[in-house]
């Protein structure tokens, strides 16, 4: 059936679960405050909106690319967008915190089993080089324009009068495009379910099990424990998730040295340019999207400023990376780092000027569009290549492991960031209302982001600058 519509088609039927994914992390950042106010939730149920979904997104990752080896690509795909679009059904239709933040890990669960089966399907599409790179360039480029809209739509949105709040259109309009995609994949994608071996067919269960236990375990308490003033059970539930998290480590050494395949192929720790290059994701992610949050809850409930101008000041921000991406893509194979040292130098200068431009209290619209704008290329002169740097060094047959790896611990890094970065400010502002109050919190916040950049500038210095590997496009 696929062989009756072309494949750049087919292409961008499968893009649509990047365009999914991505958009339902951005448009809810900027929806925070709406969403927060439709469920009468606390500051650490909103932070859960954000870091559940992530850590579902991250737990299951890899899992979710290897059901496709098993499984069936195409089956798996429509399975998992179906599961997607009732998830977000269902948080549409949340009356509570505890309801919408089920909802979101399931969100994120079935996001994490979709788009690796998109990414699978162009490598088979798309054998010529050439042909690829192409396919893969659209492809990052639709997830690029759905942070965009998505920061758009999550500041649109709630401010709609319609027949339900205007919050919950942010996880409604999923509805008719989740479902308009799983009907074009099983009417024109072809089945493709290569021969599975005894070895590469079986699921790490346990690893599975122990990794989300271990993340979910440390990130929730951590946002909870803070909110509650760290009572006991908190700390214990902490403690506890660390020594699953070394009981996972172990388990995945003991798979590997037994010839088993582990979920995580800890040989790729073996290699320091690796290394060095997740401790840059690390603090570069957990920078990024606390940016959105503190931000998003600075203008509209610290200003006062409407949920619509917010995602329209946003979008600004979106443009500069969506340019500068573009722009450091060709520089990247001349200036090689240096791209992505300056871009962290360019968010620095720029979260200096936000504390600057914000500390009188007023918001001077001239200047702080210019500022969004510049922070935003500072982003996109890092993102894009901040995996070719990490993995330029790991050998070919490693590639696809490395990869998978490097995502989940991108996605885990964003919610530790939303858990550290957004605990600091709400624990700084505490029960005040007040402007000055919202701005203080947002000082100590923003001078902890300004921290954490420096860190990424300090592994990116460290990191070797000539071409020692291969590098994955």
């Amino acid at each position: 059936m696929s062989k009756q519509i072309s494949k750049w088609i087919l292409l961008i039927i499968l893009s649509s679960s990047i365009f999914l994914s991505v958009i339902d992390i951005f448009i809810v950042n900027v929806a925070i405050p709406s969403i927060k106010k439709g469920i009468h939730g606390t500051d650490g149920d909103i932070q859960l909106v954000i870091a559940l979904y992530l850590l579902g997104y991250a737990s299951f990752l890899i899992t979710g690319g290897r059901a496709g080896d098993y499984y069936g690509k195409k089956r798996v795909f429509i399975i998992a967008m179906l599961t997607f679009t009732l998830a977000s059904l269902c948080c549409g239709m949340a009356q509570t915190a505890f309801q919408l933040n089920t909802a979101r890990f399931l969100q994120g669960i079935s996001a994490a089993f979709m788009v690796p089966q998109g990414i699978t399907y162009i490598q088979v599409l798309f054998p010529s080089p050439k042909e690829r790179i192409k396919a893969l360039g659209i492809y990052g480029s639709i997830a690029g324009t759905a942070s965009v809209i998505g920061q758009f739509l999550g500041g649109i949105l709630p401010d709609t009068h319609f027949f339900v709040a205007g919050w919950r259109l942010i996880f409604l309009i999923n509805l008719p495009l989740g479902l308009l995609s799983a009907f074009l994949a099983a009417r024109f994608l072809k089945d493709n379910r290569p021969a599975v071996t005894e070895k590469t067919g079986r699921f790490d269960y346990t690893g599975v099990l122990l990794l989300t236990l271990g993340l979910v375990g440390l990130i929730y308490p951590l946002i909870r424990g803070a909110e509650l003033g760290w009572p006991l059970w908190s700390v214990i539930v902490i403690g506890l998730s660390i020594v699953l998290l070394f009981i996972f480590l172990y388990d995945q050494k003991k798979k590997l040295l037994k010839g088993k395949e582990p979920l995580i192929n800890l040989n790729l720790f073996n290699y320091k340019d690796f290394n060095i290059g997740l401790c840059a994701v690390l603090f570069y992610f957990m920078a990024q999207d606390s940016y959105f949050l503190i931000n998003a809850v600075l203008f509209q409930t610290g200003f006062g400023i409407s949920s619509s101008e917010t995602g329209i000041f946003f979008v600004f921000q979106g443009v500069g990376y969506v340019a500068a991406s573009v722009i450091s893509i060709k520089l990247i194979p001349v200036y090689g780092k240096k791209v992505l040292q300056t871009g962290v130098l360019i968010m620095i200068l720029s979260l200096v000027f936000h504390l600057i431009f914000f500390k009188s209290g007023a918001v001077n619209r001239a200047v702080l569009l210019p500022v969004l704008f510049i922070y935003g290329t500072g982003c996109g002169s890092v993102l894009p290549s901040l995996l070719t740097m990490a993995l330029k060094s790991i050998p070919p047959k490693f590639a696809g492991a490395a990869s998978g790896t490097f995502s989940t611990f991108q996605q885990t890094a964003i919610a530790f960031g939303i858990g550290i970065i957004g605990g600091i400010f709400f624990y700084k502002l505490g029960k005040a209302e007040n402007t000055q109050a919202y701005l203080a919190a947002y000082q100590m916040a923003t001078l902890a982001n300004i921290g954490m950049l420096l860190l990424v500038s300090f592994f990116l210095w460290l990191l070797p600058d000539q071409d020692n590997g291969v590098k994955i496009s």
